[in-house]
């Protein structure tokens, strides 16, 4: 197995990278700065410097893999909705099926109210839903795109700790939501390379 990963320096994702190498699996990653990628690779990990908002950095980093992750974050503006074509488009290209991205809890929908996204309900509590808006036209692009995708969907993300145990619903959060660590988070995440329980699924996590 050979993994395309975007977001290896975040939170989540650099936890992704992290259970990747250590179960001996190839990683291709972009990434814009190269001093915060901090990891002993063992010869597995292959690094383009770059930007997901420039194609040819895409298409370099896809090429020869056979599953995409991205565990990009919003960076406060249009990062996510920008790339998820270029990310779509060169999977296409390269006849790669499977990707799992990162999300929010806020583009599941809402369980008092199913017919809003839950950031568009009592149910969230963030004052700004930015961000959630940038998930979601990502999500809907990864909808209307074809491939084997599966959107983890964490609750409040805290550093944490890894405790091994929490629960998950398809498309909605499970009840009485409190947090999950971004370890657990991007254990899950990592599961679901050996795993197409939750294709064309949103995963609502929480602990």
């Amino acid at each position: 197995m050979n993994i395309c990963l975007f977001g290896a320096t975040g939170r989540v994702g650099s936890v992704i990278l992290e259970n990747s190498l250590s179960n001996q699996i190839s990683v291709q990653a972009l990434v814009r700065d190269l001093e915060k990628l901090n990891t002993d690779s063992g010869g597995l990990l292959k690094v383009r410097t770059g930007n997901v908002l420039n194609e040819e950095d895409i298409a370099q980093t896809m090429k020869g893999t056979d599953i995409v992750i991205s565990a990009l974050n919003t960076d406060g503006n249009s990062t996510l909705s920008q790339s998820m074509p270029l990310i779509i488009s060169n999977m296409k290209r390269e006849g790669i099926k499977r990707i799992i991205t990162i999300g929010t809890a806020g583009i599941l929908q809402a369980r008092s109210a199913p017919h809003l996204f839950r950031f568009q309900s009592s149910e969230s509590k963030r004052k700004s839903t930015l961000d959630a808006e940038e998930h979601l036209k990502a999500y809907l692009l990864l909808k209307a795109s074809g491939l084997d995708w599966t959107v983890v969907c964490p609750t409040y993300l805290p550093v944490g700790e890894r405790l091994g145990q929490y629960r998950y619903e398809i498309d909605i959060l499970p009840e009485n939501p409190s947090s999950i660590s971004i370890y657990d988070t991007g254990d899950f995440a990592f599961q679901q390379l050996f795993s197409n329980k939750f294709i064309g699924s949103r995963v609502g996590l929480t602990y």
